[in-house]
């Protein structure tokens, strides 16, 4: 059982930036973490949408900051140069930063909250982070992995979009199931050797599919999971000079846009349009071809992996190491041992 406090002092964080349209979640799960929990949280998040970063920090540009005050019901506010009191009906001080997720987490932890985070919450994310061509793609987890190097417990949570849009009426309950399961894993952090915490899980990866079944009395099934080790195929297009589908670029917020295409851009009248001559001149836009990624085959997807768990409905937990790694104990073959992996305590 963990030896720190019951209530730990949280720094929030994400890469979708602050409430909108496509931020969705992070201020739902915010009240869930303050309010059910009754945690301390602090939030630094990117000033805008920055899907699809990684871990990257920007070392050449000057990080300039906000203050922003998010009030009911959505969590949308006002943005102001200077810090002060809150107005009647705002709930509480954020930071925004313009830079990457990653750079909110250090900057978080070692600049505006130096010494008083005892975990930091990354997420969550609009859109699922199961697998390697989404993991070590995501800002999420970047934030998590930059925390983990220094030394903080860390946390990814992301949303795996399955209808699209996704309804309203799940926000709620997705909330309330990761507030629970982030409550568990800080009170029963798992053991591994080495790392920067001796002795401890670097990180964890949390995948919650939104799915009507969040509505049923039953709820979702939660295992232990590994990253499954799939691939990506292109992620540009290639267009003529004036082709003026070049002006419209994709949303920020990646292919899990509610203004995105469930499957993300496929090959089309673009494509047939682009020939040989017209990549000589070096015209491309990112567009990926999400089909397979969101909507594998069964027979491709390894039992036991993230992605094995996000195609059955289930939540996914997989223990990470801060180098692009995770525990060899943690994996399973079959559905047998699958069993050992599913989480029996009630949340």
């Amino acid at each position: 059982m963990s030896t720190l406090p019951a209530k730990p002092r949280v720094l929030l964080t994400n890469d979708d930036g602050p409430p909108s349209h496509e931020s969705p979640y992070i201020y739902g799960l915010y009240r869930h973490l303050t309010q059910d929990l009754g945690w301390d949280v602090k939030v630094v998040i990117p000033s805008s949408q920055k899907s699809w970063i990684g871990k990257a920090y920007h070392i050449k540009d000057i990080i300039s900051g906000r203050y922003y005050y998010p009030r009911e019901p959505d969590g949308v506010g006002e943005i102001s140069e200077q810090s002060r009191p809150l107005k009647e009906g705002e709930v509480a001080e954020w930071v925004l930063l313009d830079g990457t997720p990653a750079t909110c987490a250090n900057i978080g932890l070692h600049n505006l909250y130096h010494g008083q985070i005892d975990l930091l919450i990354s997420g969550p994310n609009l859109g699922r982070n199961s697998s390697a061509a989404f993991a070590l793609s995501s800002g999420t987890i970047g934030a998590a992995l930059s925390s983990a190097l220094s030394k903080v417990r860390s946390i990814a949570l992301s949303y795996g979009t399955v209808e699209h849009p996704t309804p309203i009426e799940y926000y709620e309950p997705a909330h309330r199931l990761g507030a629970r399961i982030i409550g568990h894993l800080w009170q029963n952090w798992g053991a591994d050797e080495g790392g920067p915490r001796p002795g401890e899980v670097d990180l964890y990866n949390v995948n919650i599919p939104m799915i009507p079944e969040l509505l049923s009395d039953a709820g979702l099934t939660i295992c232990w999971t590994r990253i499954w080790r799939n691939s990506y195929g292109r992620l540009f297009k290639a267009h003529a000079l004036r082709d003026p589908a070049v002006k419209h670029t994709m949303s920020a917020a990646g292919p899990d846009s509610p203004d995105e295409l469930p499957q993300g851009t496929q090959a089309g009248l673009l494509d047939k349009t682009a020939t040989p001559s017209d990549v000589g001149g070096l015209v491309f836009k990112f567009a990926p071809d999400m089909t397979d990624l969101i909507n594998p085959a069964a027979s491709s997807v390894p039992i036991g992996t993230d992605g094995w768990a996000m195609r059955k409905g289930w939540v996914s937990v997989t223990p990470l190491r801060a180098t692009f790694a995770e525990p060899v104990e943690w994996g399973a073959e079959s559905e047998a041992e699958m069993e050992s992996k599913i989480w029996k305590m009630k949340l």
